[in-house]
């Protein structure tokens, strides 16, 4: 066991942190509103500080789970952030999906004062941290991910290190690409089989155990069917996502014209008011055509 400090208490890293400390280990957290921090304390029986620099002090491994990359430069490289008061030798691991550009400034600056940093974006849902059971893929040394992935268990299913620092970014960038399409034709072939005067849910039942079977069509079909859309991942986080595989993809030279555009379908469904609705909300924008 380990004495531990979580720092982002969102959908995401509430339950997370909740997860290392009935796992046993010595959990301090932080959230930007205090408010949230002290009720997570109250629930689980751990810490919470006014700050990151108070909430790391004298912990082994420092987790963050926070919003974009000015957030996570705040939370690691402010004035009162984490690199503050991280002691030589500790390592942070960042289950923020961030561009892999502010990945290689951290590890830089993490290394220079003898801390490690690793990648560690996070897929599964808020079902998937609640559950404990999330994939997280991982970049950065060896040596860190194999003293973190331990850590890391708590709350994942599925641990694995893809390679040298911002690895695991990149990886997440191919999670988030895959995603968008999948949605987009399952949105299409539900609309599809509703216009046809089929029953979608006898129509999934046949082809889930097929080719087109996927954990959207299982999981989703049927709040898709009933207009039900606050379940997860919100479409504003995944522009912010798909944003970052964009840009990285003109960086890299690779051609996303289908994420493009499913990008700006997710725009689309913004307009909508529905920037809180979960991903699976595209096909509103189907049906807002006819």
């Amino acid at each position: 066991m380990a004495k531990v400090s979580f720092l982002g208490l969102g959908v995401m890293g509430y339950p997370m942190a909740g997860h290392l400390q009935k796992a046993g280990h010595e959990v301090t957290v932080y959230n930007r509103t205090t408010a949230k921090a002290e009720a997570w304390a109250a629930e689980h029986g751990g810490e919470f500080a006014a700050t990151p620099k108070e909430a790391v002090a004298g912990a082994a491994f420092v987790m963050t789970c926070v919003g974009n990359d000015d957030d996570l430069r705040m939370v690691c490289a402010g004035e009162d952030g984490a690199f503050a008061g991280m002691s030589e030798g500790s390592i942070l691991v960042d289950h923020t999906t961030v561009s892999a550009k502010v990945t290689g400034e951290l590890y830089a600056l993490g290394k220079d004062q003898g801390i490690s940093f690793v990648d560690a974006p996070i897929s599964g849902g808020q079902a998937g941290a609640e559950n404990g059971i999330l994939s997280i893929m991982c970049g950065g040394d060896a040596a860190a991910y194999d003293a973190a992935e331990p850590v890391m268990q708590a709350y994942g299913r599925t641990i694995k290190r893809l390679g040298d620092s911002g690895a695991g970014q990149m990886t997440k960038m191919v999670n988030q690409i895959c995603i968008a399409g999948l949605l987009q034709g399952l949105s299409e072939g539900l609309h599809f089989a509703e216009k046809a005067g089929l029953d979608i849910r006898e129509v999934v039942d046949v082809i889930q155990g097929g080719a087109a079977g996927s954990w959207q069509m299982v999981n989703r079909h049927e709040t898709m069917a009933d207009d039900h859309f606050d379940h997860g991942f919100a479409v504003d986080w995944m522009r912010k996502d798909l944003g970052i595989c964009l840009s990285t993809a003109n960086e890299t030279g690779a051609s996303l014209p289908v994420t493009a555009l499913i990008d700006q379908f997710y725009k689309d469904v913004q307009k909508m008011g529905g920037g809180r609705w979960d991903t699976s909300s595209l096909i509103k924008r189907l049906k807002a055509l006819d």
